[in-house]
Order: structure tokens, then C-alpha cells, then sequence
């Protein structure tokens, strides 16, 4: 079996990629990878780090509005399908996977040209602008929240979750707690503002240390390695309680993800296919600086549903912040009806899903033949 994958920009594109590639890897072993991107791209380093074969196009995205280099764009995707297709034929791909990002467009749209079979996987409650024009052209779309739905056609869609929340479930907490030295049977609640951090997440916690310092749940608060020599700085007169720990950032997420009870973060794809997939409540602040406001609608999926708190960036405060999280983990049946509801919206065999649709892709179209 012979799988040519696309997706690149950002982690949220790429790491659902590489969870996939792992989850088919310990399943087969005469399966052969083609990784196809872009150099200017994350994936470029984080592909190739990996050991996987990586071929790159050269290809920008669209503007939002009428430009210039918009035409250029056109043609650089009309390139970037005729060297694709040269790639596949090369390499002689039996599916063709692409997990969101420009690069996908000219790769997934020269696939489908060439007979291949195609998926595409919508990471997003809110669609990107490649995944919607791919959406004419391939055989199947994989969603991870029931709201994109309406934006693809109806007949394509399947409901597969992010292979990223794979990667999450069975993992020791207790390995989690003795990493940062948590003590078992005291609740706890994990802040963090993505891997570079958040400046307004910062502020507010920064504002709440004392309090934070006084409460009898315990605080893991990552700044962010950009943010943490200026955090440490600022916290110096809040006297901080032994239950406030502070790290510029976690290597071993998923295990204090594992042993945590309540989640304060941005609304990230990938963090909340984690969060849902170990049956985790959350607060969700969006980050307001994202293409088409997606991460809000992201959040809404899971507070429609009581699974989270959306706390808009405009109505964070060191105050709103306390107020929320005493709510959660304060209230034993407030948490436990949290949990329950996150847990039904998680999909934790997410990789084996999208999986079973590629299998069955293959073998029709072999079928066909």
C-alpha cells in the first residue's frame, strides 16, 4: 500500500497528519509514505525530522480579497498540479490524504485528476478555503466536528474526529502528576495559551496568582517560552502558594493532560480533540486573531453542548477567570456532568477510523479497475 499525504502551514495541519502515518504504521508493514509539502512550511522540518520521504511544491495561499497576487497564486497552483501529478505517477500513490493547508489544494486536486482516491480531513468546525473548493473533487471528507457538515456535501462526509486525539488516551497519570510534582486526590486545572503562549491568558493569571495561591486545587500554569522570563518577573511579589506551579512549557502533554481535571486554553482543533477524547471540561478562550474567527466556532461545538465554558477574549478578566473555575472544579456535580458531556463529543479511535475509510477507499477503487 502506497499513501501520499498533503497538509502543511501549521501544527494543527501537519500533526494530525503524522498521528495518521503512525496509527497505519503499526498496522501494516508493507504500507510506504509520501509526504508532500511545501519547504517554506512547518512541515518541512517537522516531516523530514520524522523520517518520513518529503517531496515539496512551491505554492501560497489565496488573499481574502481581489489582488495581484492572487493571479500569481493561480498559477503557481496550476505548477504545483502539474509537478504533483508527476509525483504520484512516481511514486505511484493508491490514496492520496490531505489534511488542510494550501499546499493540499494543487495535490489533492491533481490526484483526483489522475483517478486516485482521495480524502480530505477537515480539522475545524469552520472550513478553510482549500478544503472547501477540494470538497468538489474528492471521494471522501473527514470532519472532526458535526458542525462542518453543512459546509461539504452531504453524501462525502464522515464523521472520523482528529487522529491527534489517538495519541492522548491511555496515557499514565500518574506519570503526569510525578512529572510536575501534583499531589494525587487534589483537584487540578491545566492554563495554557498554546505553545507559544497567550499575552492576554498571561495577564489575567498574572492578575489571579494570589488568589490562586489560597485555593485548595492545584495550578499548572504554562506561559509559553516567550512569555516566561517576563511572567516570573511579574510574579515575584504575588507570593505564590506552594499548589501554583509555573512552566514555560510541557513536553510530555499528554500525560498531565491524563492527570489534570479542568482545561483553560485557547480553542485549537487539536486541543480540542485531546480535551474531549479523555472526557476533560474546559474554559475556552478563542484566540480573535485567527482566519474567519474559527476557533470561537470550535469552542461554541463544545459549549453548546456543556462540555466547555467560552470565554471570549474581551470578557477575560483575572476575576472572570477565578469565577469560572471555582464553578468547575468547586462543584462536584458541575464537574461530573462536564466530564460526561465532553467525553460523548470525544472520538479517541480517531486514527483508526479515518484508517478504515482508506482501506475501504483502496479496495473499491481496485474493485473498479
Amino acid at each position: 500500500m502506497k499513501i501520499a499525504v498533503s497538509g502543511g502551514g501549521t501544527g494543527g495541519h501537519i500533526y494530525p497528519a503524522l498521528a495518521l502515518i503512525k496509527e497505519i504504521q503499526k498496522r501494516r508493514k508493507d504500507v510506504e509514505f509520501l509526504y508532500i509539502g511545501t519547504e517554506k512550511g512547518l512541515e518541512s522540518t517537522i516531516v523530514k525530522r520524522e523520517g518520513i520521504p518529503f517531496k515539496s511544491i512551491h505554492i501560497t495561499g489565496f488573499k481574502r480579497k481581489i489582488s495581484v497576487e492572487n493571479m500569481k497564486t493561480v498559477m503557481r497552483f496550476m505548477k504545483g498540479v502539474s509537478i504533483s501529478k508527476k509525483l504520484l505517477r512516481d511514486f505511484g500513490a493508491d490514496v492520496v490524504i490531505g489534511t488542510g493547508g494550501y499546499v493540499c489544494g494543487p495535490v489533492v486536486y491533481a490526484a483526483s485528476k489522475l483517478g486516485i482516491p482521495t480524502i480530505i480531513h477537515e480539522q475545524n468546525s469552520l472550513p478553510g478555503l482549500t478544503n472547501k473548493f477540494l470538497a468538489k473533487y474528492v471521494d471522501k471528507v473527514a470532519i472532526c466536528f458535526e458542525d462542518a457538515k453543512k459546509y461539504f456535501p452531504e453524501h462525502k462526509v464522515i464523521l472520523t474526529g482528529n487522529p491527534r486525539a489517538s495519541e492522548v488516551v491511555g496515557k499514565d497519570p500518574e506519570k503526569g502528576r510525578a512529572s510536575l510534582a501534583l499531589q494525587a486526590g487534589k483537584r487540578s486545572v491545566l492554563l495554557f495559551g498554546g505553545s507559544r503562549g497567550a499575552r492576554p491568558i498571561n495577564d489575567a493569571v498574572l492578575g489571579a496568582l494570589k488568589t490562586f495561591s489560597k485555593k485548595d486545587y492545584q495550578i499548572i500554569y504554562v506561559t509559553g517560552e516567550v512569555h516566561y522570563d517576563s511572567v516570573m518577573e511579574k510574579a515575584k511579589d504575588a507570593n505564590i502558594g506552594e499548589n501554583v506551579i509555573i512552566k514555560p512549557f510541557i513536553h510530555n502533554m499528554p500525560e498531565v493532560l491524563a492527570a489534570v481535571d479542568l482545561v483553560v486554553s485557547r480553542a485549537g482543533a487539536t486541543t480540542l480533540a485531546e480535551i474531549t477524547a479523555l472526557g476533560l471540561p474546559s474554559i475556552l478562550i478563542p484566540s480573535p486573531y485567527v482566519t474567519a474567527n474559527h476557533q470561537e466556532m470550535n469552542a461554541r461545538s463544545l459549549s453548546d453542548y456543556h462540555a466547555a465554558v467560552l470565554l471570549l477574549e474581551n470578557e477575560l478578566t483575572s476575576e472572570s477567570l477565578i469565577k469560572h473555575i471555582d464553578q468547575i472544579l468547586l462543584n462536584d456535580r458541575e464537574l461530573k456532568r462536564m466530564k460526561e458531556s465532553s467525553k460523548k463529543l470525544g472520538i479517541p479511535d480517531a486514527s483508526k477510523r479515518l484508517y478504515k475509510e482508506i482501506e475501504m477507499l483502496i479496495s473499491k477503487n481496485k474493485n473498479v479497475k
